[in-house]
């Protein structure tokens, strides 16, 4: 009855939309419906991607070319920070720190959890829109503000923080430390809070619209596994992201009003500073309580956009679905209790250690899980190759040849000879940040349809995919062989050992294949951007898939469906079903007398 009410309502609210019509700044700016919200998200992500993927580029030429003049650093950074062209020391950490902050938080996160979650979940579950469109809009709007105070870092006169995107104290607690350890670091602080609270306000409007907001029809057992994937994601990061905050206040007092939460026994050039008592592991463990997590806050939207693409490009019901969704559940509790592996060289008790090792490599078996089931739907079946299964079959590459060496780093005796080397950076790279960004493409290019009306050039993407998948590999692979070498990473450069010389090439090799992959994102951006004003118009499901999103009209409306909502009486993954002609089932389809639902298995 409450359900029947909420229709009811929902549908005056609908009929409402049409007697005022949207100016511009409701309907593009202010908007609360959930699909524009989701392109906010997706092209100020792609925006700060743009600017991360940039600082990842210049620090990269550094490292090969030490102490080399450029005219592009010059261009760039300006007389100050590189006078002559050549790359100041601080500068090198500050780009490190801000790109990986961009990166982890503001592009994957919001790009991956903002964007589809957004999109989808009301599609997906037959909703008019998310629970509370005004705490959507709030929630996107935080995160903008966020990325503009992150950016304005950059320009501060004592530099952007430098303190790794870890901030570790006593780098980032004490403003005079280093020259990255001022204003700068005060607003990465102030950046970070802001985004939690928009992360936290977007995590319980997606949690409260799945377990409310669902259609007739719609179990929890034929929600699609995207679904499963963001609602998941949002519960780890209502549990995770208030434990940064408490952090970054922490941290934001040691700063400026004196205590001493993270800070003991302190001497700077000599002098003796009055901290005393706290701890900066205290420091460590906090952040690595939401840092771990994190990494799956990232991947499962990923692989929640994988698992849809393959059953659907391979004509084939999703294998284990009820496995899935098992293992879905199983990695976000083992999350939240391994983040000790991060610190294993941080004096951790030894017993203690071997408790983080037990429980990080549990994590392989949900892991595991998912790899072999996407290769047992894709096994046989009738595969359409386009380039958002190919971004997904390359997410399952990348997912296993990453994970292999997170066995090593989970492993408190192995880890320890190869922890702050480039073996950790190919490592995270691989598992977290290639393998994040193959689902945010393969998303892209699957949804670009339903979000703009218009299709993507296929071409393009072909050329898009190939290309940053040989640069994928060309630039972290290598990384694995310099690490075990013992080539220390976060160096501005190593041509003071002598021990590296002969690493030199192999570093020039990574940033020849990190430029041409970065240059090659432009391909992407032409035919993103193109496509959305000029693409050939779509069909309604040009995809042919089962999922409620493709039943909505191309024509965006404020509301999704007009009239009834659809009603669901099968899975959404009745591919190729006997009995039926076609080879798709939509989930609004009814079930012929005698016919099984098949998401048992």
């Amino acid at each position: 009855m409450a359900a029947a009410s909420h229709d009811h309502d929902h549908a005056h609210d609908h009929d409402h939309e049409h007697h005022h019509k949207d100016t511009f700044i409701t309907k593009y700016i202010f908007s609360i419906d959930h699909k524009m919200i989701a392109k906010q998200y997706l092209i100020s992500g792609i925006i700060m991607g743009i600017i991360g993927v940039g600082m990842s580029i210049l620090f990269r030429m550094q490292i090969a070319w030490p102490e080399q003049s450029f005219g592009i650093f010059k261009f760039l950074l300006g007389e100050k920070l590189a006078p002559g062209g050549v790359m100041r020391n601080d500068i090198y950490l500050a780009l490190v720190t801000i790109h990986g902050t961009i990166m982890v938080f503001f592009v994957l996160t919001a790009g991956l959890s903002g964007t589809f979650s957004n999109l989808l979940i009301p599609l997906q579950i037959g909703a008019r829109d998310m629970a509370s469109g005004f705490l959507n809009m709030i929630s996107y709007w935080l995160f903008f503000t966020s990325s503009v105070v992150m950016l304005s870092s950059l320009f501060v006169e004592s530099g952007p923080a430098s303190a790794g995107w870890t901030i570790y104290p006593p780098l980032s607690a004490l403003p005079q430390a280093i020259p990255g350890s001022g204003t700068g670091m005060t607003l990465w602080l102030v950046s970070m809070a802001i985004f939690i609270a928009s992360s936290l306000m977007g995590s319980l409007n997606y949690v409260v619209t799945v377990i409310n907001l669902r259609t007739k029809g719609m179990s929890m057992t034929r929600l699609p596994l995207t679904v499963w994937a963001f609602f998941i994601t949002a519960v780890i990061g209502i549990v995770s992201f208030p434990v940064l905050l408490s952090a970054a206040l922490m941290l934001i007092m040691d700063r400026s009003f004196g205590t001493s939460f993270f800070l003991s026994d302190i001497f700077i050039s000599g002098e003796v500073l009055h901290y005393q008592g706290g701890s900066p592991v205290l420091f460590e463990h906090l952040f690595w309580f939401l840092g771990h997590p994190e990494v799956y806050i990232v991947l499962l939207p990923a692989l929640g956009i994988t698992s849809e693409i393959i059953a659907t490009n391979s004509r084939k019901p999703i294998f284990g679905y009820r496995a899935m969704i098992a293992s879905i559940l199983a990695i976000a509790f083992l999350s939240t209790i391994v983040w000790g592996h991060h610190m294993f060289i941080s004096g951790m008790n030894p017993f203690l250690g071997s408790v983080f090792t037990f429980t990080t490599l549990l994590i392989a078996i949900p892991s595991a899980v998912k790899a072999f089931n996407y290769i047992t739907t894709l096994w046989k079946g009738n595969l359409q190759l386009n380039p958002a299964m190919l971004f997904s079959i390359g997410l399952v590459s990348t997912f296993i040849s990453g994970g292999l060496t997170g066995i090593i780093l989970g492993d408190s005796t192995l880890d320890i000879n190869v922890h702050d080397t480039y073996f950790v950076v190919a490592h995270f790279h691989l598992v977290m940040g290639i393998s994040a960004l193959y689902g945010f493409f393969a998303g892209v290019y699957h949804w670009f349809p339903k979000m703009f009306g218009r299709m993507m050039n296929k071409n393009l993407g072909y050329v898009h995919f190939w290309v940053t998948a040989i640069c994928a590999y060309g630039v972290f692979y290598p990384m694995h062989f310099i690490g075990m070498a013992g080539l220390p990473r976060r160096y501005y450069t190593n041509t003071n050992f002598p021990l590296f010389d002969d690493l030199a090439d192999v570093n020039q090799i990574i940033t020849t294949f990190a430029l041409i992959g970065a240059a090659f994102q432009i391909v992407f951006m032409w035919n993103f951007f193109t496509s959305i004003f000029y693409g050939k118009k779509t069909v309604q499901n040009p995809w042919r898939s089962n999922t409620l999103e493709w039943t909505a009209p191309i024509e965006h409306i404020h509301g999704n469906w007009p009239g009834e909502l659809p009603t669901v009486h099968r899975w959404p993954y009745d591919y190729s079903k006997p009995g039926y002609e076609e080879d798709f089932v939509p989930q609004t389809v009814p079930m012929k007398e005698g016919e099984q639902e098949l998401h048992h298995s």
